[in-house]
């Protein structure tokens, strides 16, 4: 059983980290999926390299936040994550990997930490989404999820794959499943973010990971979003291909590679 412990007195809430690294070059900081925790992502501090400390972000009504309130926007949990996080940050490097509705808000988190305090990730990592800017952000954003019914969420969760089966057996945690991936849902199609407001607005370099058999993501799109380079890696499964033991050994080794070689 993987266990996730907690790090840094302010921090108990929003942060696990499973092995604290204080003398890491760098931070890798992990933005989970819609409805998701931390242990899968938190887990990866065991096949990152030695010179890589990993955060995992947890958001409100999960986990241990189980009784706090749903986050109602996009910006209240981008200023959460970032005023916690803020003096991390700032004190040595940090890269983002977020998946799916993760990946949104890292780079919604990325976009403020750059307009407000000249901060920036050495990298930022992709996984199983559309580009911000793109069209089909926009069809994502016009989807009736706020009228939808239980079941219909409880079909689309049991489809894309990534909660466990039996956990849907257990009539409360298939309750409390299908609220969390309502109300991130909901928080998702608030976010608005036009790139002509404000040109390019990142500089480090972007990696899109996508899984072969997961919808089709426009991810091309990302390549406007900054002035860095941009590279798109397609591995086998469906959207939560990142869950495979032989794709989280890829993705592990690729994001160290990465950051290491970013001249830190």
């Amino acid at each position: 059983l993987f266990v996730c412990w907690v790090f840094f007195s302010g921090m108990e809430k929003l942060i696990v980290c499973a092995h604290k690294r204080p003398n890491a070059l760098c931070r890798l900081i992990c933005f989970p999926w819609a409805g998701g925790g931390t242990c899968q992502l938190a887990h990866w501090s065991t096949l990152v390299s030695s010179s890589i400390e990993v955060l995992c972000v947890r958001l409100p009504g999960r986990e241990t936040r189980i009784n706090e309130p749903f986050a109602k926007d996009m910006t209240s949990m981008v200023n959460e994550v970032t005023s916690v996080l803020l003096k991390e940050l700032q004190e040595k490097p940090f890269a983002f990997f977020g998946h799916s509705f993760g990946s949104y808000l890292s780079f919604a988190v990325a976009l403020h930490l750059k307009e407000k305090y000249g901060l920036e990730p050495v990298h930022l990592f992709s996984s199983g989404a559309h580009a911000p800017n793109s069209d089909a952000m926009l069809s994502l954003k016009r989807l009736p999820v706020s009228d939808a019914k239980d079941e219909e969420i409880l079909e689309y969760i049991q489809k894309i794959g990534g909660t466990p089966p039996e956990l849907l057996h257990n009539k409360e945690i298939r309750k409390h499943v299908v609220l969390t991936v309502k109300e991130d849902f909901r928080v998702l199609q608030t976010f608005s973010f036009e790139k002509a407001e404000t040109g390019t607005p990142l500089s480090c370099d972007i990696t899109c990971f996508n899984g072969s058999d997961d919808i089709p993501h426009d991810v091309q799109a990302w390549q406007e979003l900054t002035s860095g380079d941009t590279s798109f890696y397609k591995l086998p499964g469906g959207h939560f291909y990142l869950l495979e033991h032989s794709n989280e050994i890829f993705l592990t080794k690729h994001i160290t590679r990465c950051i290491e070689n970013a001249g830190l």
